[in-house]
């Protein structure tokens, strides 16, 4: 399974879950797949998704799923700690670990080597922390997102992106419609 295809069997465990998705090809993909006011895509700001999200989980009670990639997350490692130190019961991080930089050519990340993302999370001190295959991803969020404890899941999965359109929507409407979730 590539990103896409976990992607896909996420689509009917997120019921009214708010989801922060993670910059460039894992948004589009979302988008594509299933685009609902609910999604907010990150349209920049690498680094951020797992942040936004936990800020988001701290400031509201919704189930909150933030969908990040190992690059991502290796960009900003310091949200790890961050999200170890603030625990928010809502808040779910799926890391989809795919061993590269997929928006940017599939150059391989630290995490097809000796880095394990699962083991840097939990020596940060964040408590519930799964490494799990592709397959198992779907199941495991959807008990997450009905716990209440902060979980962070890492997928392993295949390399690879689908063909999909670019998000047209100006980032104006994507916030204002998300927001609009938010108070909802």
């Amino acid at each position: 399974m590539i990103r896409y295809d976990v992607l896909k069997t996420l689509l009917p465990v997120l019921g009214d879950s708010l989801v922060v998705c993670n910059i460039g090809s894992p948004s589009q993909e979302l988008a594509s797949l299933s685009d609902r006011p609910a999604n907010f895509y990150m349209l920049g700001t690498m680094g951020l998704c797992s942040s936004i999200g936990l800020g988001l989980a701290m400031a509201q009670p919704k189930p909150v799923l933030a969908i990040d990639g190992d690059g991502s997350v290796l960009t900003n490692m310091a949200t790890l700690a961050t999200i170890a130190n603030n625990p928010a019961g809502n808040f779910v991080l799926l890391i989809i670990d795919n061993g590269s930089y997929g928006s940017t050519g599939d150059q391989p990340t630290y995490a097809s080597g000796k880095t394990s993302l699962a083991a840097v999370a939990t020596a940060c001190g964040c408590e519930t922390v799964i490494e799990c295959s592709a397959e198992e991803t779907a199941s495991l969020v959807e008990t997450a997102l009905v716990n209440d404890q902060m979980t962070i899941i890492v997928s392993k999965c295949e390399s690879g992106n689908v063909a999909v359109p670019v998000i047209t929507t100006d980032p104006v409407v994507i916030a204002h419609r998300f927001m609009e979730e938010v108070t909802r």
